[in-house]
């Protein structure tokens, strides 16, 4: 079982891309949309996976998102919409520890106001 995770709490979240132009359009809309406070792009990860019965190695772009709890079903509902995969990988990890000042800025950069972050 679960504990729950606080609202203010920093996600660390991976997604695969299935190439660059893809991996750029969602980070730039995830940034845009405040669901995101950065997106970090690893381009050239080579995935090995077993899909529809068989065992693939593909290369993709990987995905290091950056938001909050509070922020991450929404983040979630338009990743699905704008993904090209049939699945998406999405995958949330809590921050447990990090810069303060940081875990701050992206609280702040994935509030509902406009700010200057």
């Amino acid at each position: 079982m679960t504990s729950p995770i606080a609202p203010a709490t920093v996600l660390l979240c991976y997604c695969a891309c299935p190439d660059a132009a893809s991996a750029q359009m969602i980070a730039g809309a995830l940034v845009d949309e405040r669901l995101a406070a950065c997106v970090n792009r690893l381009p050239g990860v080579a995935s090995t996976y077993r899909w529809q019965g068989r065992v693939t190695t593909e290369g993709e772009d990987l995905l290091l998102i950056k938001t909050t709890a509070t922020r991450f079903d929404a983040l979630k509902a338009r990743l699905l919409e704008l993904h090209p995969y049939a699945l998406p990988e999405l995958v949330a990890v809590p921050v447990e520890r990090g810069h303060a000042a940081y875990l701050d800025w992206v609280r702040a950069a994935t509030g509902e106001a406009p700010q200057d972050c």
